[in-house]
């Protein structure tokens, strides 16, 4: 009954428009009533995006069952099951991300689901790198960037019509935050007492969805080795300010 609803609603969508399609129009296009409809979905949104509070679910139970070796690995993996939720059905997914952009009202409710995504995936590296100090702000820093990420190389494929293989971009995108905040700390890295005194200047990366058809944007930023991260995060916050 909930693809039921959903097809119905999605098909209405198209047809008339979102503002213009009510749910006493979807309930009657599916044949059942009211009360049958909001059993499945709290509103018109909902109906639009049905696959993500599995999606989620799947995603929350794969985090559960990974092990500590490798956290940043656990939650790039992870955003990978969402990656797979839309290329299971590419003409729908096409769809919904073109009327994404042509309703602002989707496209908010679209932005709470990633949110919600990001919350869990920090969630998982909080009870892996702590909760105190630089470990609740590492987890958050590392969700964002695997959700931006993610979310670069998935709309690069929507845009393109759904046209290749979305793992590709995606892969791609992921192992760039791997390389990056997959190394270990510098509270927790061993010394090395060969190193020189001035530490090299890595670069570091990091996707930034955009909120247009423009698609996401990239900022680079180089800092030292051993930077606070407190610094480096607020270093990013600016350069996307400015953007």
């Amino acid at each position: 009954m909930r693809e039921v609803l959903a097809q119905a609603a999605f098909q209405l969508f198209l047809e008339r428009g979102f503002e213009r399609t009510t749910v006493d129009d979807i309930v009657a296009r599916a044949g059942v009533g009211r009360r049958s409809f909001f059993r499945y979905f709290p509103s018109k949104e909902d109906a639009v995006f049905p696959d993500h509070e599995r999606c989620l679910a799947e995603m929350t139970e794969f985090l559960a069952a990974a092990d500590d070796s490798d956290p940043v690995g656990a939650v790039s993996d992870a955003a990978r099951i969402v990656l797979r939720m839309y290329a299971a059905n590419p003409e729908f997914s096409v769809q919904r991300y073109r009327l994404t952009r042509e309703v602002p009202g989707l496209r908010t409710y679209e932005l709470s689901v990633v949110r919600r995504y990001e919350q869990t995936l920090a969630g998982h590296l909080r009870s892996r790198f702590g909760e105190d100090g630089d470990g609740a702000l590492r987890a958050e820093v590392v969700a964002a960037s695997v959700v931006a990420a993610h979310n670069n190389g998935l709309r690069l494929w929507l845009r393109s019509g759904g046209e290749g293989d979305p793992e590709v971009a995606v892969d791609h995108a992921l192992a760039l935050v791997r390389e990056v905040w997959g190394r270990p700390t510098a509270s927790t890295a061993p010394a090395d007492p060969g190193a020189s005194a001035v530490p090299a200047a890595p670069v570091v990366p990091l996707a930034v969805s955009g909120g247009g058809d423009g698609g996401g944007e990239v900022v680079v930023m180089v800092a030292r080795k051993g930077t606070p991260m407190w610094r480096v995060v607020q270093q990013i916050e600016a350069a996307v300010g400015e953007n």
